[in-house]
């Protein structure tokens, strides 16, 4: 699964309309200007989350965006599906699940496709996971077996 710009500004502009359209559709105008995403580049996501049965679209004044279906029922997994290519190809061109250490990517692929399956629109609007997962704020970094000099980048 990728993990890109736009899974995640999907995710986050999802998230806008969980906690803002309790009172109806939400404008994507609005939720550009909360969130500091282009206008444009919103209409193209919600375009395609429209047609993967994420969102619903009301026209007219007081149109909008609504959730499909509840918020707890929308895994993130979904999200990124929707948005994301899944080609495994990074912007460059190269093919990370081929060649030497496809095996790293491919095992890192489906522990985060796992993690988004269990993680829900409702979860990630209210800072929680799932139970028994670790907390979504960052968390430092624990290293076994490097010296004390040596940075992860």
């Amino acid at each position: 699964m990728r993990i890109g710009t736009k899974g995640r500004y999907a995710v986050v502009a999802l998230i806008d309309v969980a906690l803002n359209g309790e009172k109806g559709p939400v404008a994507l105008g609005e939720v550009a200007l909360r969130q500091h995403i282009s206008l444009s580049y919103l209409e193209q996501l919600f375009a395609m989350l429209r047609r993967a049965g994420l969102v619903m679209a009301s026209r007219g004044p007081g149109g909008g965006y609504r959730l499909q279906r509840p918020a707890a029922e929308i895994a993130l997994a979904d999200v990124f599906q929707a948005v994301e290519d899944g080609s495994g190809q990074a912007e460059g061109g190269r093919d990370w699940l081929a060649g030497p250490g496809a095996h790293v990517w491919t095992g890192l692929d489906q522990h985060i496709a796992n993690f988004l399956r269990t993680l829900t629109l409702a979860d990630a609007a209210r800072g929680a996971t799932p139970a028994g997962r670790p907390s979504l704020a960052a968390q430092p970094a624990r290293v076994t077996g490097l010296s004390a000099d040596v940075k992860l980048a």
